[in-house]
């Protein structure tokens, strides 16, 4: 099967899996402080050129964010992003299910980058979320909740190729 459709698959997989970890995270008490609407509000935003906002929380909310921010949760940052691993697997040449299994936990570990350093940012809220909303735990969160989306990726990518 295509590596990249695989790609694009597991990342809808690890997106799920990242919200069911989000959850179990929130009800312990870690949070990043990033929900799906606010994601929206970014979303939208970037569509009408608007990058960074001083505070997000304090932007005004706009028409079908929520709905927004669902679509690019799965559509981009979970589907698109995985095509980056694919393409990683294509550079290094791994070829065997279990580096792909295990390569894409260490892959989901490695987009904790893109919160830390382009999300965050963007909603006014600093490198690494440090003025995030009181209580939020942006740094620890991000983590927590990608490993379990590198995990879908690389397990959806590990079974179509024949674990």
């Amino acid at each position: 099967m295509n590596s990249y459709f695989l790609a694009y698959l597991g990342g809808i997989v690890g997106a799920v899996l990242m919200d069911v970890t989000e959850s179990l995270a929130a009800r312990a008490g870690l949070t990043s402080g990033v929900s799906v609407a606010l994601v929206g509000r970014w979303a939208l935003g970037l569509l009408r050129g608007q990058w960074a906002h001083a505070d997000i929380t304090r932007s005004p909310a706009r028409p079908g964010e929520e709905r927004a921010g669902m679509a690019f949760h799965f559509l981009v940052g979970g589907g698109g992003v995985a095509l980056l691993y694919a393409v990683w697997l294509q550079l290094t040449g791994w070829t065997l299910p279990a580096h792909r299994l295990w390569g894409g936990v260490a892959f989901g570990a490695a987009t904790s980058l893109l919160p830390w350093l382009v999300l965050l940012p963007a909603f006014g809220w600093g490198w690494f979320g440090r003025r995030a909303p009181k209580g939020s735990n942006a740094l620890l969160a991000s983590m927590v909740s990608h490993l379990p989306y590198g995990l879908g990726v690389g397990a959806v990518m590990a079974l179509g190729s024949g674990l």
